[in-house]
């Protein structure tokens, strides 16, 4: 299929396509005109990627997750590397959760102490 066609199924777009192509999470042959082709595979390779994107894990966590991102990852178990790298991720969005709070905590008190 081509980019159109796997981003259509995916929910994807061509250019986040390309990114994780580039970042070596998926692949594709050329076709003679030059246009990417990709196989069935690849819907549930992308599924997965974005699943795991919308956890809030980076690129670069995914790539821990490369064995098996063809399957099911929400039903498999996971490796003691991928549950280190959830930890550190949560840790991260803990501390950026954090961070925000009392940002608008101080917000919230200039506001009281100017009105």
């Amino acid at each position: 299929m081509r980019i159109g066609e796997l981003a259509a199924a995916t929910g994807a777009t061509p250019r986040a396509l390309r990114h994780y192509e580039q970042a070596g999470l998926i692949a594709s042959e050329r076709a003679p005109n030059g246009y990417r082709e990709y196989d069935a595979g690849a819907v549930v390779r992308v599924r997965n990627i974005r699943y795991l994107l919308d956890a809030g894990l980076t690129l670069d966590d995914v790539r821990v997750f490369l064995p098996c991102l063809d399957g099911d990852v929400t039903a498999g178990g996971i490796s003691p590397k991928g549950l280190q790298v959830a930890k550190d991720r949560l840790a991260v969005i803990d501390a950026r959760i954090a961070a925000q709070v009392a940002v608008r905590e101080r917000l919230a008190a200039a506001l009281r102490e100017a009105t």
